[in-house]
């Protein structure tokens, strides 16, 4: 497997950074290389992040309540970055009526609580392949 660079982030004020820390050695004990970029990111700090890092996907991780709000504008950030090309995966306590919402608005998939981590892994390595072959 070609080792794919990714970059796990917590977007906004949310502090509960477990989830995210588990995804993170969890892709890294499956062959990624992982920068995570640790809590209270703005969507701006994590898409300048994702471009200078180069990498092939972006795990967002949020337990506030603040996804709906938050997810869309990192994707924001990373079209202003001229970086449209970097698929966004999210995770954590999302109802799922909003899981709809965040994909139509560009999530590429949505994880939540219980998700097996094989599941996780195979749509990162999914995503990083498309990602990799449309450079």
């Amino acid at each position: 497997m070609t080792q794919y660079r990714v970059l796990i982030a917590k977007p906004g004020l949310d502090g509960h950074d477990r989830g995210a820390k588990f995804i993170a050695r969890a892709l890294r004990d499956a062959g990624f290389e992982v920068i995570y970029t640790g809590i209270r990111r703005t969507p701006d700090e994590i898409a300048a992040s994702a471009v200078q890092e180069d990498v092939a996907a972006v795990g967002l991780s949020s337990m506030s309540g603040a996804h709906l709000r938050l997810f869309p504008a990192v994707l924001e950030s990373l079209a202003k970055a001229g970086a449209v090309d970097i698929p966004v995966l999210g995770g954590g306590i999302i109802p799922a009526e909003d899981e709809q919402l965040l994909l139509e608005q560009g999530i590429a998939a949505i994880f939540t609580p219980g998700t097996p981590v094989e599941v996780i892994i195979n749509a990162f390595t999914e995503l990083c392949q498309q990602q990799h072959l449309s450079r």
